[in-house]
């Protein structure tokens, strides 16, 4: 129960983003003006960014003082991007008006960055536990 307690913020993120990223391309609004502002990357950005801190933050609370704390958000990056990339192939694949952008995963690979990136700071660098 206690990674229950701590990753559930995580996990529903996890289950909200996995909702929106297998939605049939019907299902998406298509604003010529969000298209030319590319819209749909910050999302990528968002969703990633978002998913790592949150799944960071489980870690943290889970592991407080921890010298491996490094090597997990790095780990979690890691994986948050291969879940962009695999999601990717599963848009192609089974997801009817969808399909396989690269730029979506240079994206996702931002947003998992900014979530490693952030998190380091905030919770291997500002409590001194590396």
């Amino acid at each position: 129960m206690k990674f229950i307690r701590h990753f559930w913020p995580a996990l529903a993120w996890f289950t909200l983003s996995f909702v929106l990223l297998t939605l049939p391309g019907s299902s998406l609004p298509s604003n010529d003006w969000l298209s030319g502002i590319g819209f749909d990357k910050y999302v990528h950005i968002g969703l990633f960014g978002i998913l790592v801190f949150l799944f960071c933050w489980g870690t943290w609370k889970r592991f407080p003082a921890d010298s491996r704390n490094t090597r997990r958000i790095i780990s979690t990056g890691m994986l948050a991007l291969a879940y962009g990339i695999a999601m990717e192939f599963v848009q192609r694949d089974f997801i009817p008006n969808r399909s396989f952008d690269v730029g979506d995963i240079l994206a996702d690979g931002m947003g998992a960055l900014l979530g490693v990136v952030f998190s380091w700071w905030r919770f291997v660098r500002r409590t001194g536990v590396a």
